[in-house]
């Protein structure tokens, strides 16, 4: 009767693009199995690319130049920080899972009431981690960018969000990490300087 009651007073977004979602489900039932094993697979573990990512970044900067390993070191700390924007979203809006709303059956299984959807998470994630790489090498920027695209793809293929709540979660964590990253550029050098003269010399030049 609580969780009934939790699900009728939270948001139901499916007015917005529910009609999109739905199609995008149905062709996940109709999919090839491998496709949706990959996208699965994909969907619940892709955020380790962008955490390998980073540290590729970081080594090849700490080879480079020391301003940019500081980018580079503070590459996960602008995507925790947007995913704390984006928690806060999730509970200031309370939008209820479209699996709840529109029950429906999909790829991965309905998360319980609670866990709201509005703005996605690892779309948030991915996109906050993209921005920080471009800060950090272009190349890896672009790889970045593309994984964090399908990553946000992934999460309406397996029916974990609307995709409002993955075009939100995008927004979300591109602009909270280019908001941090430009005056972060701006003192790399200066904060190279102060933590070469301390102790973390060696986490920013080989």
């Amino acid at each position: 009767m609580r969780e009934t009651a939790t699900t009728a007073q939270a948001y139901d977004g499916s007015g917005i693009d529910g009609a999109v979602y739905v199609d995008v489900v149905d062709a996940a039932h109709h999919a090839p199995s491998w496709l949706d094993g990959l996208v699965s697979g994909y969907s619940t573990y892709g955020l380790a690319l962008f955490a390998f990512l980073m540290v590729v970044g970081w080594w090849q900067a700490r080879h480079r130049d020391a301003a940019q390993a500081v980018k580079a070191l503070a590459a996960p700390v602008l995507t925790v920080l947007a995913f704390v924007v984006s928690t806060l979203l999730k509970q200031a809006v309370q939008e209820n899972r479209p699996c709840q709303s529109l029950h429906v059956i999909t790829l991965e299984a309905c998360p319980a009431v609670g866990d709201w959807s509005f703005p996605s998470n690892h779309a948030t994630l991915a996109a906050a981690a993209a921005v920080a790489l471009w800060f950090v090498s272009a190349r890896l920027g672009v790889i970045a960018t593309i994984g964090a695209l399908a990553m946000a793809a992934s999460r309406v293929w397996v029916g974990a969000h609307y995709p409002h709540d993955i075009v939100a979660g995008l927004a979300v964590g591109a602009l909270v990490a280019a908001l941090l990253a430009l005056p972060l550029r701006r003192s790399a050098n200066a904060l190279a300087g102060l933590l070469i003269r301390g102790r973390l010399r060696p986490l920013l030049a080989a």
